[in-house]
């Protein structure tokens, strides 16, 4: 259930022989558990299925997810192909069922599950594989990636004229985040926005005739590598803070070909609505920028616009084309580094280094600035768990991270207490009592 980095040590280094992270699997599984109609089946071992399973359910899946019983015996007596057939006719016969999506992991004997050998239809329901092998798989939104462009290369219906007004929305974002920018899209003469990854299998087949693909964040290289070989034009950037919300919008509207003088009215009037909230909530102090999203980069923008320090960012993700022009934006406004494929000694690195106001992390990475009095939060709960695009979003996030910095000196005062010698005679007092 861990992912491992297998880079070997340098001298003088610590050893990342160890576990990063959960298995990313659970990405792949998290969007395809909640596409209504649709029940995954399993085709691994009942130790990937066990922590895979339970993983899911934490994430409100809310579903069930079917597997044959895959212990060492029947692994060994070559009887993957007949168990998943069998698992995939009880998943069909569900009520309402629209879609078996089939998870082979990265268990030997199922990552090379042939798909020739599985039906591709079992009554009114598609059969999808989807080869989600987690080793070769860095992190869970890269996995999200792998599970949605199997499903649009399969339901994407290509038939037909292409709705040349409609923009697919890519990337599972804040639910608010989608509606504000739908609002604000058709106010340009957009006629429909189509969010993926959603819960909507009509949604996966609208979205093949999609006049252009708009990627939310940089990971999603097989969906938008599909969209290309559709000839479908792809929208660089996403609508975050106010240079970069004002450019997506402009190139939005020329891809789409939308009035230029009422898409520019729009542009302008979100420009300013948004330097307003610049100038009502302006931040300072140092802040470290990290996590697994995948989104970190785009966060550590808006937050230099804002007016804070952010000398490093780091990410899990790989370097991608799209994350280029954030990147040199970056650069040019003070990040000393920009870390891709990170390790928590990476950041553990930087947290020395550079003596932060303010982490934002991953669960050890928050602990560990923690008990130095330094402020932290958990970037996937308490950031990614809130709006953040177009004016709307920035005003949640900014005003989120102004109130968590505001409060360094209660994190300090913690410290200085629990640290203090009163502290420890009280304790032994109590030990004694």
């Amino acid at each position: 259930m861990t992912e491992v980095n297998s880079t070997p040590a340098a001298p003088g280094k610590p050893c990342q022989l160890h576990p990063q992270s959960m298995c990313p699997a659970f990405g792949s599984l998290r969007i395809l558990t909640r596409i209504e109609g649709a029940h995954p089946v399993m085709a691994t071992d009942t130790g990937c299925l066990y922590g895979l399973t339970f993983v899911t359910h934490f994430y409100g899946a809310r579903k069930s997810i079917l597997a044959a019983h895959l212990g060492t015996e029947e692994l060994m007596a070559g009887e993957i192909v007949e168990s998943t057939r069998a698992a995939i006719e009880v998943a069909a016969k569900e009520p309402g069922c629209q879609l078996i999506p089939v998870v082979s992991l990265c268990v030997a004997e199922t990552a090379g599950l042939p798909e020739e050998m599985l039906p591709k239809r079992v009554n009114d329901a598609e059969v999808v594989l989807v080869r989600v092998p987690a080793y070769a798989i860095h992190s869970h939104p890269e996995a999200k990636d792998v599970a949605l462009a199997a499903l649009l290369n399969r339901l994407g219906d290509r038939e037909g004229a292409r709705d040349k007004k409609s923009l697919v929305l890519l990337g599972e974002v804040f639910p608010a985040d989608p509606l504000a920018i739908d609002a604000l899209l058709r106010q340009m003469g957009v006629e429909a926005t189509i969010t993926l990854p959603g819960r909507s299998i009509d949604d996966l087949r609208r979205a093949g005739r999609a006049g252009a693909l708009a990627p939310q964040h940089p990971f999603y290289r097989e969906t938008m590598a599909l969209y290309r070989a559709w000839d479908t034009p792809i929208v660089g950037g996403a609508p975050v803070g106010v240079s970069g919300s004002y450019a997506w919008l402009k190139a939005v509207g020329s891809l789409l070909d939308l009035d230029p003088a009422l898409v520019t009215q729009v542009a302008e009037a979100e420009r300013e609505q948004a330097q307003a909230i610049l100038a009502a909530q302006p931040l300072s102090g140092r802040v470290l920028v990290t996590g697994y999203e995948g989104t970190e980069i785009a966060y550590a923008r808006l937050l230099v616009e804002a007016g804070a320090e952010v000398p490093y960012v780091s990410t899990s993700i790989a370097s991608d084309p799209l994350t280029l022009p954030d990147e040199l934006w970056l650069r040019g406004r003070g990040t000393r580094e920009i870390v891709y494929r990170k390790s928590l000694e990476d950041d553990m690195a930087a947290l020395d280094k550079y003596q932060p106001d303010l982490v934002l992390g991953t669960t050890p990475f928050a602990a560990a600035a923690k008990e130095r009095g330094i402020p932290a939060m958990y970037f996937t709960n308490q950031l990614a768990s809130r709006p953040f695009f177009l004016s709307t979003g920035m005003a949640a996030t900014l005003g989120f991270i102004k109130q968590t910095l505001d409060r360094t000196a209660s994190y300090q005062w913690m410290q200085d207490f629990f640290e203090s010698d009163d502290t420890d005679q009280a304790v032994e007092a109590s030990a004694h009592a």
